[in-house]
């Protein structure tokens, strides 16, 4: 397995990793990534499901060092750097095949070297598509369906504020990621595995299929169980006292940081909603911000004790599934959206950069979401996310939301059982002439 070098590709790809090798008589599974990655997967929780951890070495760049191989905390402008230093590790990659000798390689979209190594060496490759699949539409309609209307207009962002901000990367990098997209779905073969599901975008998996002509598996939810501690976590005590969805989610995913603008008027709006809340709040690397530097003057003292401000890192998934949380204000990265559904939470969405945009769109139009206003370039705004918190947290709309998501929620774990047994008879049958040779 090869993901790209995101803690949200490689999260997906380890977690259905763990799901194939409890079919340990058919499957050895080698996950594949740079050194600084890896350090996020518990290597006792690799082994005891006998997945092999192997490190990816990439060149040092004068940007970019080892401690820098990975999405996590570079910012946006680096990310091409990365997608460089990836490049240069094709070589490196081939030497891991010929040691290894796979029989197939599971691979995200961004590294179409790696897929014409494995070609060249007679080894199937499925494709893993860890996002949603409406953002793929535009781009695989313009390769495959040229002159014609694109079918799907909800998702036309080419008026939206998304494209006015800052936060996106180049023409030129934008053409570059497509080419490497379609490349490597062209070379794979003919079943590409997706992190979604019918109920949430079945007409775009439709879409995909009969465009690409492949048959487009959806295996979600491909999310972590959650873990048992043996003591009660202080944030789920905290919670424990707060009546059932009074409370709301604040994250935007380990990626992604605010402005100084956005954060203070996120803060004036958690304010102004008068919820409780836990805000997950991070800094990139080498800002030595606190958190009381971060926040307008006074706010931690007016809030008091309905809002809980955590730095880094917070248990995620143990704060969905508590009774308490009403609501998720987040990014819609797509895990997040994913896990948030899957414990019939509602999102009120703050989009920022790349896919988030057209994520949000598709939670909204599933209805799970409501999407907070902004103004005309976008910035966040203190009555839109004080509205918006309302409207899930206090309004009738909102129990509706709730419904829709614990419904969504109980098809996705409904699925989940078969979905691993179909992954593994496919992975056979793309496997099946190599046997007979």
């Amino acid at each position: 397995m090869l993901p790209w070098l995101a803690h949200g590709h490689i999260t997906p790809f380890f977690e259905l990793a763990k799901r194939l090798a409890k079919h340990r008589a058919i499957f050895q599974i080698y996950v594949c990534s740079s050194p600084v990655n890896l350090q996020a997967i518990d290597p006792n929780l690799a082994r005891t499901h006998s997945i092999e951890l192997v490190e990816l070495h990439l060149p040092s760049l004068p940007d970019l060092p080892p401690h820098m191989h990975t999405t996590k905390g570079i910012p946006l402008h680096l990310e091409p750097t990365l997608m460089k230093a990836f490049d240069m590790a094709a070589k490196d990659f081939e030497l891991l095949l010929d040691r290894f000798e796979p029989d197939l390689l599971v691979s995200d979209l961004f590294q179409p070297w790696a897929v014409q190594a494995a070609a060249a060496r007679n080894i199937p490759v499925a494709n893993f598509v860890v996002t949603g699949v409406a953002v793929l539409t535009r781009l695989v309609h313009a390769f495959c369906n040229s002159g014609q209307e694109f079918p799907f207009p909800e998702i036309d962002f080419s008026g939206h504020w998304s494209s006015k901000r800052g936060r996106k990367v180049s023409d030129e990098v934008g053409r570059d990621w497509a080419v490497r997209l379609l490349n490597c779905l062209k070379m794979s073969s003919d079943v590409v595995l997706v992190n979604t599901s019918p109920e949430f975008e079945g007409k775009y998996i439709d879409f995909l299929a009969s465009s690409l002509k492949k048959k487009i598996l959806p295996i979600a939810p491909v999310v972590p169980q959650i873990k048992p501690h043996c003591e009660k976590l202080e944030i789920l005590k905290w919670l424990d006292k707060k009546s059932p969805k009074s409370t709301v989610y604040v994250s935007f995913g380990s990626e992604y940081y605010l402005t100084n603008q956005d954060r203070e008027e996120l803060a004036h709006g958690l304010e102004q909603s008068h919820v409780n809340f836990i805000w997950v709040m991070r800094f990139p690397k080498g800002e030595s911000l606190t958190i009381e530097e971060a926040l307008p003057e006074g706010f931690m003292k007016r809030v008091g004790d309905r809002g809980l401000i955590m730095e880094g890192w917070a248990p995620q998934l143990e704060i969905l599934n508590h009774s308490s949380i009403g609501g998720f204000v987040c990014h819609c990265g797509w895990n997040s959206v994913v896990e948030s559904v899957m414990f019939g939470v509602p999102i009120m969405a703050l989009p920022m950069q790349l896919d988030q945009p057209c994520h949000a769109k598709v939670a909204n139009l599933a209805g799970v979401c409501v999407e907070t206003e902004r103004d005309d370039e976008g910035n966040v705004k203190k009555e839109g996310v004080a509205k918006a918190i309302k409207e899930v947290v206090f309004e009738k709309s909102g129990e509706a939301l709730r419904g829709k998501a614990r419904e969504i929620g109980e098809a996705l774990r409904k699925r989940e059982e078969g979905m691993v047994d179909e992954v593994v008879s496919e992975f056979c049958r793309l496997l099946e002439p190599i046997k007979r040779s």
